[in-house]
């Protein structure tokens, strides 16, 4: 497993993040470094997340994703108003259902995840695509962001071992964790391999040492 040290922080190395599809790497919470990148909370409570390759690599994690059954006190970061399929693009849409499985309890408190009815039929706004190898920025986006009505967001608190099931195009979020209590959550994703194209422009490739796994043939 590979660790992000402070000074690939300090410089939010891009090459970090779009190389992980097929490892595991971890990734922190703003605010848990000090100027000389030592950790000013302890190192298991400053991840934002672990990615992006432990259906693979772990064996606890694997056996989870692939069964037929198939964020932290005080410092979590608040994940703003999106669409996973801005970040998973298929064609044709609707390909991509996302599985967020609660390892603690989510409340208003620290951090559920909010979503808007009904927002799965509008479509994608934009899209994130990955620039060519050797390009700076590694990313970039297509299209513009909306402004999303707050008042249309509905909080979905769920109990320690509920499933969400997050349409690829659904918008949703979850605010800052302030609370004393963390939540943690395992999050993979699904898509449909018939008659699906996966974008070669997402910012996740498959690669020869791990191709998308296939869940049932």
């Amino acid at each position: 497993m590979a660790r992000l040290s402070s000074s690939q922080l300090q410089k939010g190395s891009t090459e970090y993040f779009l190389s992980s599809g097929d490892k595991i790497r971890f990734f922190f919470e703003k605010g848990v470094f000090d100027e000389k990148g030592n950790f000013l909370v302890p190192p298991e409570k400053s991840i934002n997340k672990i990615g992006h390759a432990l259906h693979a690599h772990d064996p606890i994690f694997r056996s989870i994703t692939h069964s037929p059954k198939v964020q932290q006190p005080h410092i979590g970061g608040e994940v703003f108003p999106h669409q996973d399929a801005s970040f998973l693009y298929t064609e044709p849409l609707g390909r991509v259902l996302g599985m967020w499985i609660a390892l603690e309890d989510a409340t208003l408190e620290n951090g559920c995840l909010w979503f808007i009815p009904g927002s799965h039929t509008s479509g994608v706004s934009r899209r994130m695509v990955r620039a060519p190898a050797g390009s700076a920025p590694g990313t970039s986006f297509l299209g513009s962001e909306p402004a999303w009505d707050n008042s249309l967001f509905v909080p979905t608190p769920v109990q320690r071992g509920a499933l969400v099931l997050i349409h690829g195009e659904v918008v949703h979020k979850s605010r800052q964790n302030l609370s004393e209590h963390s939540r943690q959550a395992y999050t993979f994703h699904l898509m449909e391999a018939s008659g699906t194209t996966w974008s070669p422009e997402n910012w996740l490739q498959p690669t020869a040492e791990l191709p998308f796994p296939p869940l049932y043939t």
